[in-house]
């Protein structure tokens, strides 16, 4: 009896863990702009909030306003397994913001 609650307990540690994991493990990829002369970007960004669009958007709009950017869109948000197919294309955005 004490294994099977034992082992109920360990089973259930690991299920309430993996939210947690899963939210430090959140990434956006996202369109931004500049004006007079216009710049456009792609970048990838790590989300530290909740893994979602709208979460994303509140995040980066402060973070890339702070250095002139305005933010146009996020494209999508991912696990670190969507990382590696990113990076040639963010350039020198990946992981910046």
């Amino acid at each position: 009896m004490k294994q099977i609650v034992f082992t109920s307990l360990i089973a259930l540690g690991f299920a309430l863990a993996a939210p947690v994991q899963a939210r430090a493990e959140c990434y956006a990829d996202y369109k931004a702009k500049q004006d007079a002369p216009l710049r456009l970007h792609y970048g990838v960004a790590q989300i530290r909030g909740d893994c979602s669009k709208s979460a994303a958007k509140a995040e980066l709009k402060p973070r890339l306003a702070a250095e002139g950017w305005t933010l146009l869109n996020v494209l999508s948000v991912f696990g670190a397994e969507g990382l590696e197919e990113r990076k040639g294309s963010a350039g020198q955005y990946f992981l910046r913001y």
